[in-house]
């Protein structure tokens, strides 16, 4: 760290002064945390649950602690109440992670358990941090820090620089690129601009990894990475740039966290001031943090433990950036006091996706297999995913955009639809075959929506008409606000209907028209706003970089894609040499692979396309074949290579030693077997599959007559005790019962739905019914 301090950083907002927090006496926390108002059964297991990727676009504010609490899962209940020690969720694609930790921070604050200065959120995007201050305001709880770890170290690095370094803090570089070429020039290295790019990577991993320029060639090959050159030339253009950057007076991204935690180490009071005014720490997508990160983690919490934790070892996919799921799979043994909970309830794919992306996980190898997560999905059942095989990569692209015309004109949004892809390089021939389409596409990763020049140009448009909009004659005839945002707009160059093409016109088109739409919205969903109202809307948007949806195919990597999720996902290339691509070698990056694909497949909710081609170009040698991760799951592809990785498994809590309970005694859970469809064998992931033990669209041997008695007989029970049919028992489990026939109560027993409490209460009238005698359990109570 030393070495790191002739380097420093700029830019943010300096944070304010500590907070003291108001105290919270024991008895009154442990009784808002520890008893909450318990939910109806309505509210989650039969369909009242709110789907856990989705929110409604204006909410109403929750108007009690309690109601923070509506609409979640048992799992996320766990999650949102657990507010005391460490926590650790262990949480699967689509399972409400965000959800989740967003109700239990908004609990916490809404309960008085935590003051909202005193907590900070960490994730690792501007975008995800955007989405959690979005999210947190909807819940009443503004006022929380939700950042990457950079803008937190940043802001409290610019605070504390002049304190214990002195001057100002040296000025940020956005892009190190340059910074690198110019190194080189002075090495007298000649690099092109893959080798540019990717030596900068090098130096972006060393740094991270907390590696200096003298030890970079023993440590690169102790993690198996392939040097873009020599590793000694990397090393001296690793410490060229340092040098380079100490003379021009700058500093770059990592340098943040590497000053950040340097300040931290060696000031004691400084140290002391950040911890004094944040107590309550939340860390989103654990699985990426990098040794850095971890250590700056370590440093804002002291000798505290008022940490949340939560990610997935299976969606590890920037390992090459330094990141390591190792921090969250050692959580329980650096904390074994921690309650962990899993979440394995999917509320975004189709059972069809689920079982697709859960034998993806089944056929890994490695450490983070063995913590695999096995999904459940909680939607109905959708179509199967789709395979493709074509001649050539510009054959695959018209394929999928001549798909994608189909689905516009079905009438699927052209902003629920994306085309996934293992490189950037890949882009450009799905751009010319949706233009030939006349699709409108958008590509991921481009300005943000409110740093678009059109959009501050509208902004600016809309300020003006809500201060002296009373003087324009172009709202004269504009009765409400949809229409008053129309007229503004049309100055700027909406118009209502699309131009022709596609290009920066249709873009700029598109970015209007996104604001059109949100104005129809917010007027829909608040009745009587005025344009000032969604000015200042705009604003807090802005500020939390919650854009509005833009209408168009969106065209992305797969690692940009994460965290992200359509209707309908087109999975493209997935062929040997690009998934995996050609130079993963080792296990560990093989795997990392099969995870990046596992990624794509779950951002799809209803329906899932998959394709290749067999040469890259017209009339070349049809040399390529199908990625070896669909081996047994596409079909006519044979079975599965090896068996299915241990781990993982339900969804639950588990207790730590902090929870009145000894680490040691925790019971080890057994592997879980998948289970399969009693009919074609296939495995089963839908909660309704799985209680009739077959496929949806399999056959039944139902006996008709046990199920509608069943029926009537539940009826009668429901009425009795003034509860809802399906508190009995659901369709399915009457179906199961009706298929299986049992004959004892060990059979019945087996029965998914039928728990040990309704065996003790029903179980001999379901028995007396399913040997055929007539009318029992039906007669009135005397």
């Amino acid at each position: 760290m030393r070495s790191q301090e002739g380097n420093v950083h700029g830019g943010a907002t300096i944070p304010a002064p500590p907070a003291t927090v108001t105290p919270v006496s024991v008895r009154q926390s442990e009784r808002a945390c520890g008893q909450p108002t318990r939910p109806s059964r309505e509210t989650w297991q039969h369909g009242g649950v709110t789907a856990a990727t989705h929110s409604t676009l204006f909410p109403q504010v929750p108007d009690s602690a309690d109601a923070v609490l509506d609409g979640l899962d048992p799992e996320q209940r766990e999650v949102a109440t657990a507010l005391r020690g460490p926590v650790c969720v262990l949480a699967g694609a689509g399972t409400g992670k965000t959800r989740a930790i967003t109700h239990r921070i908004a609990y916490g604050v809404r309960a008085g358990i935590l003051q909202p200065t005193s907590v900070l959120a960490v994730t690792f995007t501007n975008r995800a941090a955007g989405e959690m201050r979005g999210r947190l305001r909807q819940l009443g709880a503004s006022g929380v820090q939700a950042r990457t770890f950079h803008s937190a170290a940043l802001r409290q690095l610019q605070y504390f620089w002049p304190k214990a370094i002195g001057g100002s803090l040296p000025r940020l570089v956005d892009r190190k690129v340059q910074l690198v070429a110019d190194a080189a020039a002075a090495c007298r290295i000649r690099l092109d601009r893959g080798e540019l790019r990717d030596t900068t990577a090098e130096i972006e991993w060393s740094k991270v990894t907390q590696t200096v320029p003298a030890d970079y060639a023993l440590a690169a090959a102790r993690a198996g990475r392939e040097a873009p050159r020599d590793p000694a030339e990397i090393a001296q253009l690793y410490a060229a740039y340092e040098d380079l950057k100490r003379y021009r007076g700058v500093i770059d991204f990592e340098d943040v966290l590497l000053l950040t935690v340097a300040v931290l180490q060696d000031r004691q009071d400084v140290a002391e001031q950040v911890r004094a005014q944040y107590q309550h720490f939340v860390v989103d997508e654990y699985q990426d943090v990098s040794p850095l990160q971890q250590r700056l983690l370590e440093l804002w919490l002291g000798d505290r433990d008022d940490l949340c934790v939560v990610g997935d070892a299976s969606q590890t996919i920037y390992s090459f950036t330094g990141a390591t799921p190792d921090h969250l799979l050692d959580f329980r043994g650096r904390h074994p006091g921690a309650t962990v909970v899993k979440l394995v309830r999917d509320y975004r794919s189709t059972p069809q996706v689920v079982h697709l992306a859960n034998g993806l996980l089944a056929q890994a190898r490695g450490r983070a297999a063995d913590h695999r997560l096995e999904l459940v999905s909680q939607r109905p059942a959708g179509p199967d995913p789709a395979y493709a095989e074509y001649t050539d990569e510009p054959a695959e692209a018209e394929g999928a955009a001549r798909r994608i015309r189909e689905l516009l004109d079905a009438g699927v949004p052209a902003s629920e639809i994306a085309i996934l892809f293992r490189t950037n390089s890949q882009s450009e021939t799905y751009e010319q075959a949706l233009a030939d389409a006349g699709v409108p596409y958008q590509l991921r990763g481009a300005e943000r929506f409110f740093d678009r020049p059109e959009v501050r140009k509208a902004n600016s448009a809309l300020r003006a008409a809500a201060r002296f909009g009373g003087n324009d004659s172009l709202l004269d005839d504009a009765v409400d606000l949809p229409s008053q945002v129309r007229a503004v707009l049309s100055g700027e160059g909406w118009t209502p209907a699309p131009p022709a093409g596609s290009g920066a016109v249709r873009e700029r088109w598109e970015s209007l028209a996104a604001l059109v739409a949100l104005a129809q919205d917010f007027s829909a969903a608040r009745a009587g706003v005025t344009l000032s109202d969604l000015v200042a809307e705009l604003d807090e948007r802005a500020g939390a970089q919650h854009a509005p949806t833009v209408q168009g195919v969106t065209l992305a990597s797969l690692h940009s894609a994460k965290g992200l999720e359509w209707d309908v996902v087109f999975l493209v290339g997935v062929a040997e040499g690009m998934m995996p691509i050609t130079y993963a070698k080792t296990d560990e990056q093989i795997e990392e692979e099969r995870r990046l694909l596992y990624v794509g497949v779950t951002r799809a909710r209803e329906r899932l396309h998959l394709s290749w081609a067999l040469s890259r170009s017209p009339g070349g040698r049809p040399s390529r074949r199908p990625s070896r991760f669909l081996k047994g799951l596409r079909p006519g592809s044979g079975t599965a290579g090896g068996q299915a990785a241990a781990g993982g498994g339900a969804g639950g809590v588990e207790r730590g030693r902090g929870s009145g309970a000894v680490a040691s005694a925790v019971p080890r859970r057994t592997p879980r077997t998948p289970a399969r469809c009693r009919v074609c064998g296939r495995t089963l992931t839908g909660a309704g599959e799985m209680k009739l033990m077959r496929c949806e669209d399999c056959p039944s041997d139902m006996d008709e007559g046990v199920y509608e008695r069943l029926r009537e007989w539940r009826e009668v029970q429901a009425g009795r005790s003034g509860q809802p049919a399906f508190c009995v028992f659901t369709d399915k489990t009457l179906m199961a019962i009706a298929e299986s026939v049992p004959e004892d109560e060990r059979e019945l027993a087996r029965i998914p739905g039928v728990g040990a409490r309704k065996l003790n209460r029903y179980g001999v009238d379901v028995l007396a019914i399913c040997a055929g005698q007539e009318g029992v359990g039906l007669e009135d109570d005397d």
